[in-house]
């Protein structure tokens, strides 16, 4: 059977999350939906990341299994064609061997969450933003995120009810950055602990708001504890930006 990896772009509002649930339309459902109407027959879509209800994507891979070849292209827009009306695009199709799996292949993954920092309500980023009317200062967020970067224990900063067997994650980029209204924070590492990038960059709007010290990122770290977390960051300001193969 051909492997073919997808590059997809979705809006997460409408839908539970990546991962196939009974409570409501997942992403990952809807994909293979698609895929049988071109398919044949039912696969599962494999993603390299399993984002939450509301969260976003730019560049989410994922593959699957067909049971003819198809040319990237006409696979691509088959695709499209059953995804529509829901906001899923096929943005890239490449074959790739069977020993390319989209999660555990994958060497690096790329974050960005969105902070619209103005006191007028949003309109054409309502839902897909952060929107904090106090004012932040997103240079000290920036120089107090500087001190999770490398490899620490993470616990402060997981959901509860993670699933991975270690709370240990090196992050090789945090970088937080004001354009205008707008404060982007991204983040980049090979693995994510669950809900570990919104834990972020709710302590760090902390900092931003004065409410934190920079010295109390690094206690709330350091601590190891989940009710240290400043606060978990809205789901609609996430996006998984990117992720990198070797």
């Amino acid at each position: 059977m051909p492997r073919y990896a997808l590059t997809i772009e979705y809006d997460g509002g409408p839908f539970v999350g990546w991962q196939r649930q009974l409570n409501g339309a997942s992403i990952q459902a809807r994909l293979e939906d698609a895929v049988f109407a071109v398919n044949g027959a039912r696969v599962v879509v494999h993603g390299a990341g399993r984002t939450d209800a509301g969260v976003h994507a730019l560049g989410q891979v994922a593959h699957v299994d067909l049971v003819k070849d198809w040319p990237c292209d006409r696979l691509r827009d088959a695709l499209n064609a059953h995804l529509k009306p829901d906001p899923i695009a096929i943005c890239h199709v490449e074959s790739v061997s069977l020993a390319f799996e989209a999660r555990f292949s994958a060497i690096r993954r790329h974050y960005r969450y969105l902070i619209d920092n103005r006191r007028a309500p949003l309109t054409l980023t309502l839902g897909r933003a952060w929107h904090v009317k106090w004012s932040l200062d997103a240079q000290a967020m920036h120089e107090a995120a500087q001190s999770l970067l490398g490899r620490h224990d993470f616990t402060t900063f997981r959901a509860s009810e993670c699933q991975a067997s270690s709370p240990i994650r090196t992050l090789e980029r945090l970088d937080v950055r004001r354009s205008g209204e707008r404060i982007e924070i991204d983040v980049s590492a090979r693995s994510f602990l669950h809900n570990q990038v919104r834990s972020i960059a709710g302590s760090l709007e902390h900092v931003g708001s004065g409410k934190w010290r920079p010295a109390d990122l690094i206690a709330a770290l350091d601590a190891r504890d989940r009710k240290r977390c400043g606060q978990v960051a809205p789901p609609q300001g996430l996006y998984l930006m990117a992720v990198d193969y070797s």
